[in-house]
Order: C-alpha cells, then structure tokens, then sequence
C-alpha cells in the first residue's frame, strides 16, 4: 500500500503546520480505504494544561477535523478527469465523541467511501486509539477542479 507522510499531505489539503493534524495516511485500498496516523502531543496549539499540571486531552473537534484531512488522500484519483482538483468539506452527520485522546497515545484514523456521485464523496470515519474508540462520524465532501490564480 502506498503511505502518504505529511510532507506529501501538503499538496492535497490546504492546511499547515499547526493546523495539518495527520502525520502519516497509509492507503489501504486505492479509492475504498485509508488509515492515517496522529501521534497526539502536550505541546501542540491546542494542549492547554489544567489546574492540576496535565496537559488536557485532544480536543474531540480536532479528531473529527484530523478525520476529514485523512480522507484527502482517499480522493485521489476518484474522479476521471485530468484536472487538478480540491475537496471542500461540506456536511458533518452521526458524530459521536466517544472518548478523549490523550497526549502520548497515537490516534488511527480510519476513513471508508460509502459513495462517489457527480463529484460529492459520502464517507464513513472512525478514530481510534489501541482499539478503543474516540470518534466516529459521517461526512460529505464536495470534489471540484482546483480554482486557478
């Protein structure tokens, strides 16, 4: 399978450091299935300490978000044409925020296609973390030529 590192998500999403919130997507099966790894930090933007010194958790939004950039590299290639093309997230369902992610604990994130019809992708996520489940959620992103300029 091919293995995108964060490095080579740059060119697929239009986010940066400290917003890139994957750090390596393994391609399980081209245009079904990909498995992206987040390694969750104390010293990360969103890591504020508490009042008893521990860092808190990833924010569950953020694991939702970290979700929707995995998936970038799902739709490569999806569509038959030559064209540059980007994907805009669109719609958000079923999100359930199970438990939190901690700092030290390396999140999996795995993202399925349920659908691709005239360039709206419906997909299914789940974040995990040794097997137990963080998040889960259903969501839609909209595939279009890149706007050139």
């Amino acid at each position: 399978p091919a293995v995108l590192e964060a490095t080579d998500l740059l060119g697929l999403v239009a986010h940066r450091f400290p917003f890139l919130l994957v750090d390596r997507v393994e391609v399980a099966e081209p245009g079904r299935r990909v498995v992206g790894l987040k390694r969750v930090t104390g010293n990360e933007w969103c890591s504020v300490f508490s009042g008893d010194g521990r860092p808190f958790p990833m924010p569950g939004m953020l694991v939702i978000e970290a979700l929707a950039q995995t998936s970038a590299a799902l739709l490569v290639g999806l569509a038959s044409t030559d064209e540059d093309l980007i994907g805009y997230f669109a719609a958000l369902t079923k999100v359930r925020l199970r438990e939190p992610a901690q700092p030290g604990e390396t999140l999996r994130l795995t993202v399925q296609l349920n659908s691709f019809r005239r360039g709206i992708a419906r997909l299914q996520g789940l974040a995990a973390v040794d097997g137990r489940t963080v998040a889960t959620a259903e969501f839609v992103t909209v595939v279009r030529p890149r706007p050139r300029g």
